[in-house]
Order: structure tokens, then C-alpha cells, then sequence
């Protein structure tokens, strides 16, 4: 699109030189956010009732950044407060995309009166305001006095429809301004003049309260030092000599056009400076910075006006938006579907991650974030935190498992419960967690379950195997239908059950454990044997499966290792004869929220990588370098230390006699089933046993060392090894 016609239709002019056009201005185009209508949608019901006298609103714009696309001028939540603050430059530091432009909302009881309002009228008067603040000089002063809008309304509060139309009151010349094709910038200033003009540009939009004044004065003096200046200095720097450019905050993206802003500064510059040509650069941005590539300038004429000096003489307005089909009239949203309050939090929630996927993270995979299930094994001080790293990373669907139930001393380090939780007896502690995170956030599908999870070295008795059973067969379907399953758990023995389901169901496991200062926090590796076929114990696979090997474990490589892959002990009561302080996670404060914001970033990692559970394991590289996902590493293991704030990544392959995730156990219980299970429960050293540990226990024992004490290099003391 190399041209824009206003809506005030073509414009003509006689007598311009040959190569000069009348110029054509982009129109501003507006955008209103949800919040807008809600907080409206309050201030008519709570405040406003049957009045309809106009409400002043403010505007918020930037100047163009992308090539492709134009800055709008949108109406936020904020656009409504009822204090002062929206017009204090102070404010607005910090915020670049907000530049403020002042408005007037005409909000209607009825349809019919929306759509008899003198439309014509009301921005005449808009426009007057703006032909008032030139003539007296106060536009000079503040040139934010030249972008004005208004904006009329209707809200059926029964249907939430919500009709509007916004006007962009102009000036119009009685004979058009003309100009010969515009230049880029970088072409009409190069060299030190150049860097001049950026250094100027980029200083002007950065200080407070010149950040939130749109248009400008560019000095160019006779020795090349170039400053940007208020409009009213213009007769000063005139009389300085050298060269004058008049700039403003272009929010149109066209290559050969410029923005609806200029109009009025045309007008400001006829009436008020008594100019006939004026430079004009449209100041546009890249990456947050003044880009001479993308601004253009005009050598404007305007031509000879009448006298203008008497202000009741108002001359023409134009600047009534176009709707969706580029005709005259108003536009309408229905917001029946969003305007709930607990959809409006669910939008509110969206918004960090939706900002993120514009410049940071494209490939940011919202959908599946939100269809991702996760179960939360554990409801503690580590499945309190990362349900609200979940939920803030856009994930929708989360269960809690947990037996126990909320205690006195849980409120102060789970950050799911209060006080009324603890009460009479206390609530159960999954369905707690559950229901307060729904508080938290109304669109998060939160789950509790109460069950026991099954435990090595904590035997069962024949009247506990159907409880047992039931407990089992519910934790199984609950694994098999989540699609990341975090271990939380307090005790070690209770990790062993989900591991072994997580490993033969192929599922994402995280395992976040704590010390008293240190914690741990890594990913289980895929299952052994996918297939799935069941085979007996300690049998290996047929000739034919092992010249076809699963290829997504040919493609991990090296397996990675589960939680209990260090070990050369199965898991045991780990609660028995232990005092308070042994049987109770006794950690600093601060550990849990650190391993748990950890635990959700790497699953966050392991769902968007394109190899998923079969991701290999990153090492540590230094931080300057670059990575190839755009979440950046996905290691294995995450091992820190709080005592000294270190944090290592580890990489730990499978072992193949592990009492959790080998082949051996996981092909024996899909073989023995329950069976399998009472076994490890009731029988101590039957996973040991099972896996080869007591073998491989028995030979480290029986290796008989000689030492040569007259090597070269050996410690001639008897008490040295």
C-alpha cells in the first residue's frame, strides 16, 4: 500500500509546481481493550446510572516501530481513572508505547440516542478547542493540545453490546498543503548530521516531560550541532540561523505517507507561525529507538490561507473513524462471552505469556501449555509453588494428590492455605490446594485427590490389600492420564510407586527434592522398554527386537537416570524411629520456592522441545552463549547449594539395576502387577534381590586389595587406604 486517502474524500489544489502532490494522510485507527468496557460497563452501573454528560478519557499512543504495522491510538482500564495521574508525564516514564493523548467519551442511555447525537456538532467543538489552544499559544506550550479525541458510546449492559465511534477532529486547510515525494531520512541526513538527528530524536523521547510531548523542533545549527527543541521556540531558532524541522510522533507505517498528526501541525504552523513551507520529518522507531530508515521527510507548501485571525471563524473539521467495512459509521463488540469476571481473570492471566510470544518467545506454545495436564504428587510446601508457577506459565489442568491434611504449621511455607484450612481437624490437603487455587485463578481446572501412595518397607496386612488396591489402581489412571507427573512427596519411599508407573506408562517426571540447604531438581528419562510388551523377569529382549531398537531411544542416546539411579539400596521406611525433626522436610525458607520454580521451568522445557521426553541433556555452557531452544538449556539434573547460592547441572545416565526405572523392574511389574507391588512392600530385600543390587553388593564385598608399599607414588602409612 504506497498511498492513503483521509475520509475526508480527495482533495484537490491549483498552482503547485510540477513533481508536488496534495498530500494524503493515514487516518488514526483506534483499539479499545477489553478492560476498557468492563471498568465502563462499572461506571455506568456504580456511578454514572442515567447521567450522560461526557467523561474525559485518555488515549494512549506510540510512534510506528514496525514497518508493517501502524501505531493505534487504545483505550486501556487505566484510560477511565478517575485521578490525575493519566496526565502527569512523571507518570508515564518508563512506558515508551505510552504517549498520551487526552479525549472526551459522550456514553448514550439508549441506542436510539447513540445514534442522534449531532456527531457534526460535537466535533466542531472538539475541533474549536484545538483552533482555540493555536491561536493562544498554549498549543506552542503543550503540544500535546494538538491530538485530540472523542468518542461516543452505548452499553446494553443486558446483552454486553457495546456500540462506539471515535472522531480524530482535524483542521482542514481550504486549500490543501502539497508536497513532492517524501525522502528517507537516512538519505536527506548523512555523516555527523545524521548521528546528530538520532542522538537529538532519541533524547527528546526518553526525558521526561519532553517523553510525552508529540510534536518537536530539530535545530541544525550553522556549526552542525543538532538539539531538539519545544514548538515554542521556534522564533529563537530562527533567529539562531541554520535549519528548522518540525517533527512529531508518526504512528503510520506507510513508506509515502504520513499520519493524521500532521494535519493539525500543518494548521499550527499556517495560523500560528505564519509559515508557507516547513521540512517535516515523520519520526518513526526501531526496537525502541529513533531509525533514520524508517522516518521520511516532506518539504511541505501551504499555501496562502485567509485570515484566520479572528477565533470565532473556525475553519472546516474532518476526522470521523471508518468502521471494520471502511464505510461511515460506528462499530459494535459483543462481550457476552469475556465480560464474566472470571473470564476477564483468565484474559488478565493470558496477558504476560501472549506479550511474551510478540518479540521474546514466538514459538511459545500456548495451546499446549494449556491442554497439558500436570499431577502434582505431594500438596506441601513444594506442590503449593509450583501450582502457581503452572498456573502463571498458562497451564489449565492440575491435580493434587496428597493423604495428609492441612496442620496449624502449613499456612506460613504453603502458600495454597490459611488459617481456616487448619481448623477442626483440617481440610484434606489435596482438595485444599484445589480449591484455593481456583480462588487464585477461577480458569485454572484444579483437581484434590485423597489417596495413599504405596511405600517399600511400609507392609500391608491382608485386611489393607483392598484399600491398597483401590489407592493403587486410582494413582495408576491418574499417571496414565496426565501428561507431566511432578514427584513432591516427603519421604523417599514414597517417590518409588510413581517412578515405576511414570517409567512404564513413558510419562514426564520431575522429582524436586529438599535438604536442609541444598535441593535437587531433574527430569526422569524415557522408560527402558516402551513396547510395552511384558516379558519375564530379568529376560532380555528377542533377537528380532533388538535389531529394531525403539527409535525415539535411539535418538536419546544414553538413557536418562530416575531419581533413584544413584542408589545401591532400595527405598525403606524412612519414618520409623526417627524423632520430629528427622521425619518432617526441615529446610530454609526460601529453598522450596527456588527448587519448585525450577521444577515448572523444566517442564515448561521438556514440553516445548521438539524431542520432548527424549530431549537430551544440556551441559553447562556460559552464559553469554547462545542456545539452540528458545527456552534456552534443558539439563538433566539441577543441583544447588544455598549455603554458598551455587547451582551445578549434572548429567546421570540410567543404571541398569536401578530399584526404580530399569528394565528388569518395570518389565516385572507389568508382568506380576499388584502381585509385584505387595512383594516390594511386604518383602525388604526383594527389590534388591530382584534388580542383581545384593549380588553386585556381595562382590564389592569379597575384592581383597594388595597394596604395594614401595610403588612409586604410595603412601608408606599403614592408616592410609
Amino acid at each position: 500500500m504506497s498511498s492513503f486517502k483521509g475520509n475526508d474524500g480527495p482533495e484537490t489544489s491549483s498552482g503547485r509546481d510540477e513533481g508536488e502532490a496534495t498530500l494524503k494522510f493515514a487516518t488514526w485507527q483506534s483499539a479499545v481493550d477489553e478492560g476498557f468496557w468492563h471498568r465502563l460497563a462499572s461506571l455506568k452501573l456504580d456511578t454514572l446510572q442515567l447521567a450522560e454528560h461526557p467523561i474525559p478519557v485518555t488515549g494512549f499512543f506510540a510512534p510506528c516501530s514496525h514497518p508493517q504495522v501502524s501505531s493505534h491510538v487504545q483505550l486501556l482500564l487505566e484510560s477511565l481513572d478517575n485521578g490525575q495521574s493519566r496526565n502527569n508525564p512523571a507518570d508515564l516514564l518508563g512506558n515508551r508505547n505510552r504517549v498520551p493523548i487526552s479525549g472526551m467519551l459522550y456514553n448514550t442511555n439508549t441506542l436510539e440516542g447513540f445514534y442522534s447525537l449531532d456527531k457534526q456538532l460535537l466535533l466542531k467543538n472538539t475541533a474549536q478547542q484545538i483552533w482555540h489552544d493555536i491561536q493562544s499559544g498554549r498549543a506552542a506550550e503543550d503540544s500535546r493540545l494538538l491530538n485530540r479525541f472523542l468518542m461516543i458510546s452505548h452499553a446494553d449492559l443486558k446483552s454486553w453490546n457495546f456500540f462506539y465511534w471515535f472522531a480524530f477532529p482535524a483542521i482542514k486547510l481550504p486549500i490543501p498543503a502539497t508536497s513532492a515525494p517524501p525522502k528517507i531520512a537516512s538519505e536527506v541526513f548523512d555523516g555527523n548530521e545524521g548521528a546528530g538527528v538520532l542522538s537529538a530524536c532519541n533524547h527528546w523521547r526518553s526525558v521526561t516531560p519532553t517523553m510525552t510531548h508529540p510534536f518537536f523542533l530539530l535545530h541544525i545549527s550553522v556549526s552542525g550541532l543538532v538539539q531538539a527543541k519545544p514548538l515554542s521556540e521556534w522564533e529563537s531558532v530562527k533567529l539562531e540561523g541554520g535549519k528548522v524541522i518540525a517533527a512529531f510522533y508518526d504512528p503510520c507505517h506507510l513508506p509515502n505517507n504520513p499520519g493524521w498528526p500532521l494535519r493539525n501541525l500543518l494548521a499550527f504552523a499556517a495560523i500560528y507561525w505564519h509559515v508557507h513551507t516547513l521540512q517535516v520529518i515523520c519520526y518513526r522507531e526501531r526496537r525502541g529507538q529513533a531509525d533514520l530508515k524508517q522516518c521520511i521527510v516532506f518539504d511541505v507548501i501551504i499555501p496562502q490561507l485567509p485570515d484566520w485571525s479572528d477565533m470565532s471563524n473556525v475553519p472546516e473539521a474532518i476526522g470521523w473513524e471508518l468502521n471494520a467495512f471502511r464505510k461511515v459509521g460506528p462499530r459494535s463488540v459483543n462481550l457476552s462471552s469475556s465480560m464474566d469476571p472470571y473470564k476477564l481473570a483468565s484474559a488478565a492471566a493470558d496477558l504476560n505469556l501472549k506479550l511474551m510470544r510478540w518479540r521474546l518467545l514466538p514459538s511459545l506454545d500456548l495451546p499446549l501449555l494449556a491442554a497439558s495436564k500436570c499431577l502434582l504428587l505431594g500438596a506441601g510446601t513444594l506442590g503449593c509453588q509450583v501450582a502457581r508457577g503452572l498456573i502463571a506459565w498458562g497451564v489449565r489442568h492440575i491435580t493434587f494428590v496428597d493423604y495428609g491434611r492441612v496442620s496449624m504449621s502449613n499456612p506460613v511455607r504453603q502458600s495454597l492455605y490459611t488459617l481456616d484450612d487448619c481448623l477442626n481437624g483440617g481440610k484434606p490437603k489435596a482438595e485444599a490446594a484445589a480449591e484455593n487455587l481456583k480462588k487464585i485463578f477461577p480458569g485454572v481446572h484444579a483437581t484434590g485427590v485423597k489417596i495413599g501412595i504405596p511405600m517399600p518397607g511400609h507392609s500391608v496386612g491382608k485386611n489393607e490389600i483392598p484399600k491398597l488396591l483401590e489407592d493403587l489402581n486410582q494413582l495408576k489412571d491418574l499417571v496414565h492420564d496426565h501428561d507431566v507427573v511432578f514427584l513432591l512427596t516427603d519421604t523417599r519411599e514414597s517417590r518409588w510407586l510413581p517412578t515405576v508407573l511414570c517409567a512404564d506408562a513413558n510419562k514426564i517426571a520431575i522429582n524436586a527434592a529438599l535438604g536442609f540447604d541444598s535441593y535437587l531438581v531433574l527430569r526422569h528419562g524415557a522408560c527402558p522398554c516402551p513396547s510395552n510388551k511384558t516379558v519375564g523377569a530379568n529376560s532380555i529382549r528377542d533377537e528380532k527386537e533388538s535389531k529394531e531398537p525403539d527409535q525415539n531411544l535411539k535418538k536419546q542416546g544414553l538413557r536418562l537416570g530416575c531419581y533413584f539411579c544413584n542408589d545401591v539400596v532400595a527405598p525403606v521406611d524412612s519414618t520409623a524411629n526417627r524423632s520430629l525433626d528427622q521425619q518432617c522436610t526441615v529446610t530454609r525458607p526460601g529453598l522450596a520456592p527456588i527448587a519448585a520454580a525450577l521444577a515448572v521451568e523444566l517442564a515448561i522445557g521438556i514440553l516445548h522441545h521438539p524431542d520432548g521426553l527424549y530431549a537430551p541433556a544440556d551441559q553447562d555452557i556460559p552464559v553469554t552463549a547462545t542456545t539452540d531452544q528458545p527456552l534456552g538449556l534443558l539439563p538433566h539434573q539441577i543441583r544447588g547449594f544455598l549455603a554458598h547460592f551455587a547451582q551445578l547441572m549434572v548429567v546421570g545416565h540410567a543404571f541398569n539395576k536401578c530399584t526404580a526405572c530399569s528394565a528388569t523392574v518395570v518389565q516385572e511389574y507389568r508382568l506380576q502387577g499388584v502381585d509385584f507391588i505387595l512383594k516390594v512392600l511386604n518383602e525388604p530385600n526383594y527389590l534388591e534381590d530382584l534388580t542383581g543390587l545384593t549380588e553386585m553388593l556381595l562382590a564389592t564385598q569379597s575384592i581383597s586389595l594388595d597394596w604395594d608399599e614401595n610403588s612409586e607414588g604410595t603412601d608408606s602409612n599403614p592408616q592410609s587406604p
